[in-house]
């Protein structure tokens, strides 16, 4: 689903609302949920799921093409759990 999908399903939703307005809405919720992020903080959604940064270790690593180690420095991961309400339907539609 891309955004301006979200956007129309919105819209199709909640009568009475512009496209413009639901656009300006979910621009917000996102970059909400952005800078909350880059924060450092997590971002609870109920019913969906929440969003959390992680820390990755400094590693070594192979090149396979030349064989030399590398050396990957630690960086930062955006880290998804899913919540149960949204978990049980996906496992059950999986089997």
């Amino acid at each position: 689903m891309l955004k301006r999908d979200l956007i129309a399903a919105v819209t199709d939703k909640m009568d009475g609302y512009l496209k413009k307005d639901v656009s300006q809405a979910i621009d917000i919720i996102l970059d909400s949920i952005a800078e909350a992020l880059t924060e450092g903080r997590r971002v609870e959604i109920r019913g969906f799921g929440s969003f959390s940064v992680r820390q990755r270790k400094a590693r070594s690593t192979k090149n396979p093409k030349t064989g030399k180690i590398m050396d990957i420095p630690p960086r930062k991961t955006l880290h998804f759990t899913m919540s149960k309400s949204l978990k049980d339907p996906l496992v059950k539609n999986g089997e």
